[in-house]
């Protein structure tokens, strides 16, 4: 089920004065069935009392980034929140006591914070993806396929690389990643995965999967899959150019929710893979 044909979509954005957050302003104004309901940003931010519209560059819109988020939850139908993790708790008490759906982008989640979203989802609509590009989303699939197809004997490695401002590694669409090849391989990623390799490490155990991350520049987010065997390589590969395709799948998402049950959701499920 996707948006509903003449439903317009109240979407507040939290973390708004970012460059995710101004991606997020651009796309949810030039969407049709989208009204922005506001944005949010925290105590200090330097963008607080600026127009949303005019922060990101195009007219203004009349809507001033607030730190209340009480009252953006209250006046929007779906939030989207491409944060911090130490934020999400709020949040979803937030969506819950308003009934707001929530587009979860943030990444980095501890397992006591991942069960505080499993939990929530019992009483609110949450997509929450690791990427929200639709190419990556399809990286997810062959990714577990290749690794159902391809037997232990092709080691599996993930590489990921990311702008120099990233604090968490390795990226959440590297774990992803490496989910989806641990499935299509019947075992746990935590049981096998192996990541920040130095020093004397030992031969490579049979069966792990890799983790490597690189830091530097601009980059908008790369990532490939390998899976190599003796006498040949095989590698998926997925290199961003622009974080437009996070914000326009984003919002894809944030429309997807209108009608749906509460539940915890991912890409797979807006773009129909499930």
């Amino acid at each position: 089920m996707g948006p509903i044909k003449g439903i317009t979509m109240k979407i507040g954005i939290v973390g708004c004065a970012g460059r995710m957050g101004q991606m997020l302003i651009k796309e949810v104004l030039g969407t049709a069935g989208c009204e922005l309901a506001g944005g949010t940003e925290g105590p200090g931010n330097p963008a607080l009392g600026k127009d949303m519209a005019a922060h990101a560059g195009l007219e203004p819109c009349g809507l001033e980034i607030s730190e209340d988020a009480e009252a953006l939850f209250a006046g929007s139908d779906v939030i989207i929140d491409f944060t911090l993790p130490a934020a999400t708790a709020n949040h979803l008490e937030l969506a819950k006591s308003h009934g707001t759906a929530l587009v979860l982008g943030t990444t980095g989640h501890e397992a006591d914070e991942l069960a505080a979203i499993e939990a929530a989802a019992k009483d609110i609509t949450i997509v929450k993806a690791m990427n929200f590009s639709i190419g990556v989303n399809v990286l997810f699939a062959l990714s577990e396929q290749l690794a159902s197809t391809l037997d232990d004997e092709y080691d599996i490695e993930i590489i990921e690389m990311h702008h120099k401002h990233k604090v968490d590694a390795p990226s959440g669409t590297a774990i992803g990643l490496g989910e989806a090849a641990a499935k299509g391989r019947g075992v746990k990623l935590d049981d096998v995965a192996a990541r920040g390799r130095d020093g004397i490490t030992g031969a490579r155990k049979k069966g792990d999967i890799g983790f490597a991350s690189l830091r530097g520049g601009e980059v908008v987010g790369e990532h490939t899959v390998i899976f190599a065997a003796e006498s040949e390589r095989v590698e998926l590969v997925h290199k961003a150019a622009s974080r437009g395709i996070f914000s326009k799948g984003a919002v894809h998402a944030a429309r997807w929710t209108e009608g749906q049950a509460a539940g915890l959701y991912d890409m797979l499920d807006v773009l129909g893979f499930k």
